[in-house]
Parts: structure tokens; C-alpha cells; sequence
């Protein structure tokens, strides 16, 4: 026997393999059953099978419904719920049918109809009808109704949860990824609850057909038996009792299934079981537990109530109660220990490495705003500024090719009111104050009409503006002004810090998230190169070289292959460097063109230029001029008042030298003329078109 049950066995297992193979054809092969079962006769073995089929799935379904933590968890409830009601319906066509046709309906219909009901019909109308009523008016309405206000309270959340998620992102606190998952899930659940609000419908139709179809049964079973010579009373207790159990066994399931659907639905936000919560929440406190014993206990001491009954619930009641008060007590113990065990090594280890090593942790970005800026960092009342910088991060990838550090937002009390500033690894690089009920006023110089507003500088390029009324704003427009938002003001102002500070920003931990990016496309680069040549410390002097003066590294398989041809013949960063602007220039010349793909330039003077070349000394920082002070000033005060006068035309010009001088004379010039860009005759591609706007003659007989 055990050999044909193992041999049974062995034959079932790979059944059911390919049946989960095969499980996309499974369920329309069942649809097509089920629909068949409305056309075709069932058998009375068949019935009782398909009648089990449905309690057990109708138990399962909402047990699965109890244990679920999330409605995401059951995403095909409406469309399960839609399958079983059709299955339902079919089972009860199959069974009026034979009601109708034989006078029987097999043994659980006629079990429910004998023993649930006692063989009394008028008990069986009632008890059915009770069930009907529990369904369709409690539970079912109930569930529909939830599911409605469920489906548009979701859809009104959306559009506040999406930005959530992109402030999240901007702020660095999630990747692209875990937001894609965030914004998929927000669109499942939208959609999950609009499919149950509709699936809810189904519930309610089927408690409708469900006394019509009891109806029918009753009055077309009485017609049927009577015509075939029965006695009334007889016919009609017989068919109303199969009628009424074929109701019950029906209704039951469908009961299950729309208990179901409301816990489905009501479990919103939930985070264990339903069990787990139910103990949880509903035994959090002794104190409910308390007066309900009480209250027990009062009604057992009144004439005419169940002593025993109140008297056992009293006590189980008050068991409860102390049981938990107990456990509040031991809670509030241990918590109060805690706080004592966490006070005390505060106070007695402050010179432990322990106590201030959270201090040591230095952010790379900050942004610090006054009490009356904070508003433009919060989402609820229109603030932007998180998205803002999230195109920040879009623009600094795409121009310099890094990965702009989280920005940190807060508020700083010590501040004024009005004002922000900007901190690189804790020290204040910028700061600024803004005008939030003023728009700022630039002269594009085509002012034809001034006016007069509070005088301030544009904190980005440092040039003259004005704070004005925004009542004037449509004016101002009018009469020429660039007219500037406050917080754009401070976007600007951000991007530009984040610019001019990025070769600072450029650790060696996101070298090397660079390179492994790189690694991805480019790997015989990456390898060749590190550590066989350079090592990454190296690598990262060279990117942040480039990015001080703000050549983007966003080619940077161009620039670890021109490393790795030039680093066998120098270790030299700066002749490495100087290589790697080079294989750039296109680069570089298509960063420096004006807007009609022209790159304006000033030139030095040949003798200038001879006396530059020759005062090149080489220092433990690198190439540095060694020249007269007075020359230095003459030569930076041309410069500047050229610089001006051309930015005033609405050009960007560059200065333009011996790729000997180049780097020396950058260095010379960059702090009193951080955003003059200095290039190389060798960074000019050939064709690219040019425009001199004069020769800087300063010289040392000029300043002698």
C-alpha cells in the first residue's frame, strides 16, 4: 500500500509542474468552465464539489485578506473578486436548475436546508433573509463606501506624494531607482483602489441576485410541483427549504468575500497583521480595561441580570486590566533606567572620543536661511527651492560632469530674517540678503526710464541692481529692467558658489564613483591607467585642476586616455593637466563661444608676453611668474576694465596667451579676475572663429 501510495504520488507531482507551467492557460480554461456551468446541466456529485470549491476559496480569500499588511499585497482582489462572483452566480443557476428539474440539489444544499435550519422553512426564510440584509445593507455598503472615498482621497494625494518623492530625490535622501519604485507604487495604489470602488459593485449586484433569485425559486419550484400532482403544503416546504439552503450556502461565501473587501479596503496605513493590531491597539492601555470591569460588575449587583455571566467577564476584565498595568509599569521602568544610563556617560565622558566624534561630521554644502526664507524650502506653502536644486544637480552634471553633493537646507536663527548663506565643508563662502516682497531689478542697458528702488549688488556676478515694489515689476519690464524673482536670486547665486567651489567638492571617494561609472563603458581606460600609472590621488589633482577653472570633466574617457599617453614621459600635475586641456580644446572653445559661435579674446603684447615667458620659475607649488608688483597691478587693472567694458556689450571674453604662460598667469590673475577665463593659442581648435577686442600693453617702463 505504501508502494502505490508513493507510486500515486510520484504520478501527482509532475502534474502539478506543468499545471504551474501552464497557469496562464489555467484561469481562461476556468472562465470557459464557469460560463459553461450556466448553459449545461451539472450532476448532483459535481454540484457538492463545486459547492466546496467555493467556501473553501470564499474562507481562503478572506483570510488572506486578514494577514495582508498592505493592499498592494492582494492587487488581484478586484479582479479575483470579479472571477468568484461570476463563479458564485453560476453555481446558483446550476442549482435552480436542478432545484427545478429533480426536486433535489445535492447533499450540501440539502444539509444546509435540514440541519443549519432545522427543516423549518419559515426559519430558513427568515435566517436567509437576515443574512441578505447583513450583506447588502451593513457590510457591502460599507465596503463600497470606503472604496469610493478611499479611490478619490488617493488620486487628490497624488500630485503631494509625487513631490514629496522628487524632494526626496533632490535632496540626495533617495536614488533614481528607490523613486522610480515610490512613483510605480503611488500609481498602483491609484489605481488599485479606482478597480475597487468598481469592484465593489459586483458585492452589491450579487446580494440583489440573490433574493430575486430565491424569489424565483420559490414561486417557480411551487408552480413546477404542483403541476406534477403534488400537495401544496408538501411542494411548497420542499422546494422553499432546498431554495433557502442552495441561499445560505451561497450567501455564506459571498458574506466572506465582502468581509474581505472591507478589510481589504480599511487597512489603510496599517504596518503588521490585523491580529497583531487588533491586540495591540485595542489592549494598549489598562485604564478602558478598568471601567469596563467596573461597569460589570455594577450591572451584576442590579436585579434581574445574569449574575455568573457578568460576574466571570468582571474578573477576566479586571485580570486583563492589571496584567497590562503591570507590564505599563515595567515599560515605564525600564525607559526611566534608560534615560538615566544615557545622561550619565554624557555628562561624566564629555572628554571621551565616544562623546564628540557625532561632532566631527562636516556636510559639503549648506544653505542657511533666515526665518522669513524658510518659506521657499517648504513644499506646503509654495516652496520650490528643493526642486530648484534638483535642476542644479541636472546642470552641474551636464556642464562639469560631477554629481553635486545633497545640499543641506535649514534655518539658522542667529541669521537676519532676510538673510542666507552658503557654507563649503562649514565655512561661509556667500552670503546674501533678499527682499522677499521685491522682485530685483538689473539694467540690461536699454533703460529707458530709471527708477529708483533699494540699491544692492547681484550677488551671482557681483553687478549693480536694485530691490523694487513688485507693483512695479510690469513697469520696470517696460522700461528695460531684467526683472528677477528672490529666489531665483538665490538658485543663481547657489549655482554659481557651487562652480567656483567644485574642484573642492571633487573628493576621492566620488573620483572613484566617477571611474566606476567610467568602468562601465570604458574599463581598458580605468585599468590601464590606475594604479599602474597614476595613482588616484593623482587623478583627482588633475580633475580638480581642470575644474578651477571650470572645464568640464564630463568626457572622461578623453581625459584618462591622454593621461594615460602622457603620464610615462611626466608625473608633472600640471604639465599633465596642461595635456588633458589640450585634448579638450574643442571643449573648451565651444564652453568659451558667445552666443553667435564666436570666442572674443584679448591678446598681451608681444613684449609683455616676452617678459612674461621669461620670469616662469618653478616652486614647490608649481609654475609661478616672478614679476615686478607694479606690473602685476597695471596688467590685472587693464585687464578688469576690459573685461567690464566687454561684459557690458554682452560678451564673455577670454584671454588668450603662449601655452608657456597659460597656467602661471592664470594663477597670477585668479583671485582678482576669478571668472576670466585663460587659454592657450594650442586650446583654440581650427575652426573656430575669432575676435580680437585688443592687446593688454601694460609694461614694466609703463609702471616704472
Amino acid at each position: 500500500m505504501a508502494a502505490a501510495t508513493a507510486t500515486s504520488s510520484t504520478r501527482i507531482a509532475p502534474f502539478l509542474q506543468r499545471l504551474l507551467k501552464n497557469s496562464d492557460l489555467l484561469l481562461p480554461v476556468l472562465l470557459i468552465l464557469v460560463v459553461g456551468m450556466l448553459i449545461v446541466p451539472l450532476p448532483d456529485w459535481l454540484l457538492d464539489t463545486m459547492l466546496v470549491v467555493n467556501i473553501t476559496g470564499s474562507a481562503t480569500v478572506l483570510l488572506v485578506a486578514i494577514y495582508n499588511t498592505e493592499p498592494l499585497q492582494f492587487s488581484i482582489f478586484p479582479s479575483l473578486l470579479l472571477v468568484m462572483t461570476l463563479f458564485r452566480l453560476s453555481l446558483d443557476v446550476a442549482a435552480t436548475k436542478l432545484i427545478l428539474s429533480s426536486g433535489q440539489a445535492g447533499q450540501v444544499i440539502s444539509a444546509f436546508g435540514k440541519f443549519v435550519i432545522g427543516g423549518n422553512y419559515i426559519v430558513g426564510i427568515i435566517a436567509f433573509l437576515i443574512l441578505v440584509v447583513v450583506q447588502f445593507v451593513v457590510i457591502t455598503n460599507g465596503a463600497g463606501r470606503v472604496a469610493e472615498v478611499a479611490a478619490r482621497f488617493t488620486l487628490d494625494a497624488m500630485p503631494g506624494k509625487q513631490m514629496a518623492i522628487d524632494a526626496d530625490l533632490n535632496a540626495g535622501l533617495i536614488n533614481e531607482e528607490q523613486a522610480k519604485a515610490r512613483r510605480k507604487q503611488i500609481a498602483s495604489e491609484a489605481d488599485f483602489y479606482g478597480a475597487m470602488d468598481g469592484a465593489s459593485k459586483f458585492v452589491r449586484g450579487d446580494a440583489i441576485a440573490a433574493i430575486l433569485i430565491i424569489i424565483i425559486n420559490v414561486v417557480g419550484g411551487f408552480a413546477i410541483g404542483l403541476s406534477r400532482g403534488g400537495d401544496a403544503m408538501s411542494v411548497l416546504q420542499t422546494y422553499t427549504l432546498l431554495t433557502v439552503g442552495e441561499g445560505l450556502v451561497s450567501q455564506i461565501p459571498a458574506l466572506l468575500i465582502s468581509t474581505a473587501t472591507g478589510l481589504i479596503v480599511t487597512r489603510a496605513g496599517a504596518e503588521n497583521t490585523l491580529g497583531h493590531d487588533f491586540l495591540g491597539q485595542l489592549f494598549s492601555s489598562s485604564r478602558p480595561l478598568m471601567v469596563v470591569s467596573g461597569l460589570l460588575f455594577f450591572l451584576m449587583a442590579l436585579p434581574g441580570f445574569p449574575k455568573l455571566q457578568l460576574l466571570g467577564a468582571s474578573l477576566v476584565t479586571g485580570g486583563a486590566a492589571y496584567l497590562l498595568q503591570q507590564k505599563e509599569t515595567e515599560k515605564a521602568r525600564l525607559e526611566q533606567e534608560q534615560k538615566l544610563k544615557a545622561s550619565r556617560p554624557a555628562s561624566a565622558a564629555q572628554s571621551g572620543p565616544e562623546a564628540v566624534m557625532p561632532l566631527l561630521g562636516v556636510e559639503t554644502i549648506e544653505l542657511e536661511l533666515g526665518s522669513s526664507l524658510v518659506a521657499l524650502a517648504l513644499p506646503e506653502e509654495g516652496g520650490d527651492l528643493a526642486d530648484r536644486v534638483g535642476n542644479i544637480r541636472k546642470q552641474i552634471a551636464l556642464e562639469l560632469g560631477i554629481i553635486l553633493p545633497t545640499v543641506r537646507i535649514r534655518d539658522n536663527l542667529q541669521l537676519k530674517v532676510s538673510q542666507y548663506q552658503i557654507k563649503i565643508r562649514g565655512a561661509v563662502v556667500a552670503k546674501h540678503e533678499l527682499m522677499m516682497q521685491c522682485v530685483l531689478a538689473l539694467d540690461s542697458g536699454m533703460v529707458r526710464t530709471p527708477l529708483q528702488g533699494t540699491a544692492t549688488i547681484e550677488p551671482a556676478m557681483g553687478t549693480p541692481a536694485q530691490w523694487l515694489p513688485r507693483s512695479l515689476k510690469e513697469r520696470a519690464e517696460m522700461a528695460g529692467y531684467i526683472i528677477v524673482e528672490p529666489g531665483i536670486v538665490l538658485v543663481t547665486h547657489l549655482t554659481e558658489i557651487v562652480k567656483r567651489y567644485s574642484s573642492e567638492m571633487l573628493t576621492r571617494q566620488e573620483t572613484q564613483k566617477l571611474l566606476e561609472h567610467v568602468k562601465h563603458t570604458d574599463e581598458a581606460a580605468v585599468n590601464e591607467l590606475i594604479p599602474n600609472l597614476l595613482t588616484l590621488g593623482e587623478v583627482q589633482k588633475v580633475l580638480q585642476a581642470l575644474l578651477k577653472e571650470r572645464v568640464g570633466i564630463r568626457d572622461l574617457t578623453t581625459v584618462l586616455e591622454t593621461l594615460a599617453d602622457y603620464a610615462p614621459r611626466t608625473r608633472d600635475m600640471d604639465s599633465l593637466t596642461e595635456f588633458v586641456r589640450q585634448a579638450l580644446a574643442r571643449q573648451i572653445c565651444r564652453q568659451v563661444q558667445d552666443e553667435d559661435g564666436v570666442v572674443r579674446v584679448f591678446t598681451l603684447s608681444p613684449s609683455l608676453e616676452q617678459e612674461l615667458r621669461g620670469a616662469v620659475q618653478m616652486t614647490a607649488t608649481g609654475q609661478m611668474l616672478a614679476i615686478e608688483p607694479k606690473l602685476a597691478q597695471a596688467m590685472i587693472k587693464d585687464l578688469s576694465a576690459r573685461q567690464e567694458a566687454a561684459l557690458e556689450d554682452g560678451y564673455n571674453p577670454v584671454l588668450l596667451c603662449s601655452g608657456q604662460i597659460r597656467l602661471p598667469l592664470r594663477r597670477l590673475i585668479e583671485r582678482s579676475l576669478p571668472t576670466l577665463m585663460v587659454l592657450a593659442y594650442t586650446e583654440i581648435v581650427p575652426d573656430t572663429e575669432v575676435e580680437s577686442l585688443g592687446s593688454v600693453e601694460a609694461e614694466v617702463s609703463m609702471v616704472a
